[in-house]
């Protein structure tokens, strides 16, 4: 049932821990918030997913102080590379701002190694190759155990691989997100490298609970994706009630097909879904095992894909930070 993830067995549902501190609305509480770590180490999750970027350091932060009597219990990523600058933020993954973030990453998650350390997003006016090699000495120092990506190409991965070793690619991919199977998919599987999924559960839309977008809080980032924007909302919505009723049909919850779809694209996946929830934390482990049979993934295929959802993942200014392939705009 283990997947290997920088030389380490671990199961393939980690928790992504954006939204403790970050990204969807109010926040939970920092008692809240402690609870969900806690109960996910009781629940087995071992792989637990943070960046620089989220809450500007809460994040790390809010790991650190809960979970520092418990790091030998769970694999650590983290990532760094996206900065903010009041209301803006930028890409910044020069090497010595590469060695700043690591020391305030450590720093705040109270620990003095990373297992996997991801360049956030590709900086295009540094070369992927410095900025890799500014990791690889990270790892040399036993600052960080593996290095990664996020959201890049095929062609930045060989580039980064052919420097360092590169041990995963993470990036979003569910059914309505799709782009890695253009190249990324088959490349990662070709060099050995995990591809890591984050919103495997499509922003909360194939978990059953997203159903009206107009209720979400401006500070919610899904407020500005076109996917939820009113002239796209009812196709994808048609969609997702769709998915509801094949997962009745295998005898999951929305959300556990969605995970069991994404781990059946390959034994080098693996799905960091997020969540606030104790119920839902328990809920997306709880069938890690499972897969859909042949049959429910063509359905899913013929249902959901990059011509059937209603706009793109992205508004116009993200996709310009963007290095992943994409689709032809229709």
């Amino acid at each position: 049932m283990t997947r290997l993830l920088a030389g380490r067995s671990l199961n393939p549902i980690g928790l992504g821990c954006m939204g403790l501190t970050h990204g969807y609305g109010v926040p939970p509480t920092a008692a809240e918030a402690a609870e969900v770590l806690r109960k996910a180490l009781d629940l087995g999750y071992d792989h637990l997913d943070t960046a620089r970027l989220y809450g500007e350091g809460r994040n790390e932060e809010l790991i650190g102080r809960v979970l520092k009597g418990y790091r030998r219990d769970f694999f650590l990523a983290s990532k760094l590379g996206i900065v903010i600058d009041g209301p803006k933020r930028r890409t910044d993954c020069r090497p010595e701002t590469i060695r700043a973030q690591v020391e305030e990453s450590l720093r705040l998650l109270q620990t003095d190694h990373i297992d996997l350390y991801y360049l956030h997003r590709r900086d295009f006016a540094v070369p992927i190759e410095d900025s890799v090699g500014a990791m690889a000495e990270l790892v040399q120092a036993g600052k960080i155990g593996a290095i990664g990506l996020s959201e890049m190409s095929a062609e930045t991965l060989r580039k980064a691989h052919a420097t360092h070793p590169i041990a995963a690619m993470q990036t979003e991919y569910s059914p309505w997100t799709r782009n890695v199977e253009i190249a990324v998919l088959e490349a990662t599987r070709a060099l050995g490298v995990a591809l890591v999924a984050f919103s495997p559960l499509a922003r909360g839309v194939l978990a059953g609970g997203m159903r009206a977008p107009e209720t979400l809080l401006p500070d919610d980032i899904r407020y500005t994706h076109p996917r939820f924007q009113p002239d796209n909302w009812p196709t994808n919505r048609a969609l997702a009630e769709a998915f509801d009723a094949i997962a009745a049909e295998q005898g999951v919850t929305p959300a556990q097909l969605s995970l069991g779809w994404v781990l059946s694209r390959g034994e080098h996946v693996h799905a960091i879904p997020g969540t606030t929830r104790l119920d839902h934390l328990a809920e997306n482990a709880a069938r890690a095992d499972w897969r859909p049979s042949p049959e429910a993934v063509a359905c899913i295929d013929a249902l959901i894909n990059q011509d059937t959802v209603a706009g793109h993942r992205y508004a116009a200014a993200m996709r310009r930070t963007i290095d992943t392939e994409d689709f032809p705009e229709s």
